[in-house]
């Protein structure tokens, strides 16, 4: 083998086998007698977009907040960049966060200011910039998200969901965090504005070359950007693989959930005890 070959060869293994940027291994959670994640193991590629779905209940939301440090795991291994974060402190965990963008649910903009402010938001309280330089970092993130300058000094109340989404959305890149989260991204909006939510994710991932994690149930929207899809149930993961594999698994947990069938190997819960778990 040449030189050359092997370097091509290299290079493609690269590709299709970036290095991990999150890694988790054996992670568990568990709320009184309820187990939510049961020694749950994933890994997050960098630069690639991944979406975690599953049902109501599932786990998805308490993933999402263990990596966040919002949650404490009960056990178990979170590593981003080979930094073990299960156990940091306040501090630590704080200058991790900086790497971090994150899209909430409902956009959680802060209703006492302006648009941009809302952008601006985590430039000045958590990078200490000025306020005319967060201003125009701003100004080009909304710009981004199709928001032109008119938009700038209204507050959230005066946007339609679809809008206060672009804004969240804004707010989450303007720090080109080296990881982006979503969380249920295309919640409350209608087919139209899910589309132009998810294209700009895209476009905004790739943009920044960050690595993604969304979680989702809205297998459309999981399709439309992700490059990489994995099922969470039961407190681990039932499976993962590239997004157009979706549709040649013969995996029964797939099966069941992309079609929508009662029958199946998923256990459907009808109580509503279990919303708190995501």
């Amino acid at each position: 083998m040449t030189s050359q070959t092997s370097q091509k060869n290299n290079q493609q293994n690269a590709q299709e086998n970036p290095p991990v940027k999150i890694r988790i291994r054996g992670l568990n959670k568990a709320f009184g007698p309820k187990v939510v994640l049961d020694g749950l193991d994933l890994d997050i590629h960098e630069g690639k977009s991944l979406v975690v779905i599953g049902g109501s209940g599932t786990g998805k939301s308490v993933l999402l907040k263990c990596i966040l440090g919002l949650l404490k795991p009960d056990s178990g291994s979170i590593e981003i960049d080979g930094q073990e974060i299960v156990g940091l402190g306040n501090d630590a965990m704080e200058v991790v966060r900086q790497k971090f963008g994150m899209l909430f649910q409902y956009a959680a903009l802060f209703d006492s200011l302006t648009i941009w402010e809302n952008v601006a938001f985590g430039l000045m309280q958590a990078h200490g910039m000025s306020k005319s330089d967060a201003y125009t970092i701003a100004m080009e993130k909304l710009a981004l998200v199709g928001l032109g300058e008119r938009f700038a000094g209204k507050f959230p109340a005066e946007l339609s969901t679809g809008m206060r989404k672009r804004v969240g959305l804004a707010r989450a890149i303007a720090t080109s965090p080296d990881v982006l989260f979503f969380d249920e991204p295309t919640t409350g909006l209608d087919p139209v504005m899910g589309d132009v939510i998810d294209q700009l994710i895209v476009q905004s991932v790739q943009g920044l070359g960050a690595t993604a994690l969304t979680i989702s149930h809205d297998m459309d929207s999981a399709r439309r950007i992700s490059d990489r899809i994995a099922m969470l149930y039961d407190g681990k993961i039932a499976w993962v693989g590239n997004t157009p594999d979706l549709d040649t698994t013969d995996n029964p947990y797939i099966h069941q959930f992309i079609n929508g069938l009662l029958e199946g190997p998923i256990q459907f819960r009808l109580t509503g005890t279990d919303r708190a778990t995501g």
